[in-house]
């Protein structure tokens, strides 16, 4: 292949195994991701109900865990189904319960400006992935309704407004949302 006036070669194995035998099979995977959107989804709304913040902490921390997985995982199945929009979108979300995750065990108050930041990144994260006609139309209406609440919960918080993670009626409300979003999520990926 000659790009630019280079001639680029075929990088030689570093060992007689296939790449192809490395790959994770396609069953494996949205498996694994199911496991994790299911873990995640449930902790995430166990911690929002804890009666204490050390039982919150371990519920979002394994929760915001799970879910990270699951999205890279999912970045890589529909990258590999050639859906590149739904991809990024799953890699905007992990990168968007990353910085979620960071405030975990953090007192509500003081996490207030990573969720904002990381709620903003999951309402663009749910509309590259529900507004491509991926996966079924409820689930994908679902997507965007959770992506409209978390908008309006992080345009809140940068605007000034001091909406704890908890706080009623944003963005408590958008969680079961949310959540239905991740139960579609599983549901189109094991139907397959």
């Amino acid at each position: 292949c000659i790009a630019v006036g280079i001639t680029v070669t075929k990088p030689r194995p570093f060992s007689p195994m296939n790449v192809s035998d490395c790959m994770v099979p396609d069953k494996t995977l949205r498996v694994l991701a199911s496991v994790g959107l299911a873990l995640g989804g449930a902790l995430g709304l166990a911690g929002t109900f804890a009666p204490s913040p050390s039982l919150r902490g371990i519920a979002w921390g394994i929760d915001g865990a799970a879910l990270v997985m699951a999205s890279a995982l999912l970045t890589v199945h529909f990258y590999r189904l050639g859906q590149e929009i739904v991809a990024a979108g799953f890699l905007v979300f992990a990168v968007g319960e990353g910085i979620i995750l960071s405030g975990a065990a953090m007192d509500l108050a003081a996490s207030v400006p990573s969720f904002g930041a990381g709620a903003s990144l999951w309402s663009v994260a749910l509309l590259l992935v529900s507004v491509p006609h991926t996966f079924p139309r409820l689930v994908r209406i679902l997507g965007i309704a959770a992506a409209a609440l978390f908008a309006a919960t992080s345009g809140q918080i940068f605007a000034g407004i001091q909406l704890l993670p908890t706080s009623h009626p944003l963005p408590f409300f958008a969680y079961p949302v949310f959540v239905a979003t991740l139960v579609g999520w599983i549901w189109a990926l094991m139907k397959k």
